[in-house]
């Protein structure tokens, strides 16, 4: 008798899966009555010569690489490039070269400007998102032209001349560093791409033997306050001024409070910051939007891995970085450092998405963790989310009407996420889902929907998931991903 219970208990527990492979189920509801933030969208950079690494490719690779950074349902669907202005002479050590090589005597003169038509590879790649629908251009200077700073030279930081706490013989060249930026938005104007953001200070909290200007949260006000007027004189009044790149947040934080006392707010569009001398740790205190501008990892040796006991150049690391951003600091845009980057350049690191080599290129797992964001579109309201233990998830409500759900799964085992949406007025939706993991790239995956309209799938042990609900319309499906 013994014998067979003890035989019956053995089997019992041979045939159970065990605690690490058994899946538990997650139920997640999405409240699109409680609403946060708008989304700007998600991007990258391709200054300091990148964009002509793509420009030099050869095709099929060109198109394969354009498609892996902007498709929107086989890449990562980027809606923002993030173009640097040039401010250098010559394009040496990969700078950006400017458009005014000499300026006038004095500031108030004529200048002469001089365009190339290519603008370091920027303008093609910038025309090319444009096909792909990309809608929103950051155009981001790192310097003024050295002959209207302090310093007289673009690099080794330096201040403009004119604005508070400085003095320079030829006087103040505020006016002409905003005609400066100006003439660079209507340049690639005619070139049929539209600026739709123009910033005039990169990491202003730091000088660097390349391109850089040093400037207070107080003296950037003063720009901001001839700059905005200069636009709107010029038919420009759509493009939003952002401000101040700083190296960090808390430098950020700082800028913020400085360009609100100066009451240059109310003419600021996004308050811009990088992650590189302090992390996001909570929302900036500000009523203008917060945007994430550039950050990567700069020390790690290139990496294509998706987990890889949580490296800094991990895809899943940049996974939860990007949420981290978007849902606890309420950003409407983050932007990745590099789209590209060669071997040689910079050691090797993770500070790019694709490395191309010659005619060939690589694809890092980060790209894949900006594609699961894919599903949120420009104009998309984040809105409420509750549930899920070792789940991270957010929702939102894209312009068309289509809900949007990204999840990110950090435990050590796979689970079923149930997704359910209140205060909807989606009829009949269609709901589709995307995994990455080790062995997926926003990979279809199967959604089972119950009879109460909740929509299941599987997610893998520290994977991610995204789904898109979208209403039907007849025989289309609203929404893209």
């Amino acid at each position: 008798m013994y014998l067979s219970i003890f035989l019956a208990l053995a089997a019992t527990a041979l045939a159970a899966p065990s605690l690490e492979t058994r899946q538990s189920s997650q139920k997640i509801t999405i409240d699109l009555t409680k609403k946060y933030q708008t989304i700007d969208g998600f991007g990258f950079s391709a200054a300091f010569q990148r964009a002509n690494l793509i420009v030099n490719l050869k095709e099929p690779k060109q198109t394969e690489v354009l498609d892996l950074l902007f498709n929107t349902t086989s890449g990562a669907g980027f809606s923002i490039v993030r173009n640097g202005i040039g401010s250098s002479k010559t394009s040496q050590n990969d700078w950006m070269n400017t458009i005014l090589p000499n300026c006038p005597s004095t500031p108030d003169g004529t200048p002469e400007y001089k365009w190339d038509g290519k603008d370091s590879g920027q303008l093609w790649l910038s025309q090319k998102a444009w096909s792909y629908g990309v809608r929103t251009f950051y155009a981001n200077a790192w310097s003024a032209p050295g002959c209207m700073k302090t310093n007289g030279n673009d690099a080794n930081g330096g201040q403009l001349c004119g604005v508070t706490g400085t003095s320079c013989k030829s006087g103040s060249w505020v006016s002409a560093y905003a005609a400066y930026l100006v003439k660079h938005i209507l340049l690639y104007a005619s070139s049929g791409v539209a600026i739709t953001h123009i910033g005039f200070l990169n990491e202003p909290d730091m000088s660097t033997s390349y391109a850089s200007m040093q400037s207070s949260g107080t003296q950037a006000a003063d720009v901001i306050k001839t700059l905005r007027p200069a636009l709107d004189r010029a038919n420009l009044s759509s493009v939003g001024i952002n401000c101040c790149d700083a190296t960090g947040w808390g430098i950020a934080g700082q800028h913020a409070s400085q360009l609100s006392a100066a009451g240059a707010l109310p003419m600021l569009y996004a308050v811009t910051s990088h992650e590189y001398t302090s992390r996001i740790s909570g929302p900036l205190s500000t009523r203008s939007r917060a945007w994430q501008t550039e950050y990567s990892d700069l020390n790690g040796r290139w990496s294509t891995a998706w987990y890889s006991n949580g490296g800094s150049g991990d895809g899943f690391t940049w996974a939860n970085t990007i949420y981290n951003g978007v849902v606890n600091a309420n950003l409407s845009a983050y932007i990745f450092w590099e789209g590209v980057q060669d071997r040689a350049t910079n050691n090797n690191n993770n500070e790019k998405l694709i490395l191309v080599d010659g005619q060939g290129y690589e694809v890092s797992k980060r790209l894949w963790a900006f594609a699961q964001w894919r599903v949120v579109r420009p104009g998309a309201v984040r809105v409420g989310v509750s549930g899920g233990t070792n789940l991270k998830s957010a929702g939102f409500v894209n312009s068309d009407g289509s809900v949007a759900v990204v999840i990110i799964n950090s435990a050590a085992n796979s689970q079923t996420t149930s997704i359910s949406l209140t205060g909807s007025a989606l009829v009949s939706p269609s709901v589709r889902a995307w995994a990455t993991d080790n062995t997926h790239d926003m990979s279809e995956t199967a959604v089972t929907v119950g009879s109460d309209g909740a929509a299941s799938a599987s997610v893998s042990e520290r994977g991610m998931i995204s789904f898109l609900f979208a209403p039907t319309v007849g025989n289309a499906t609203a929404g893209s991903a």
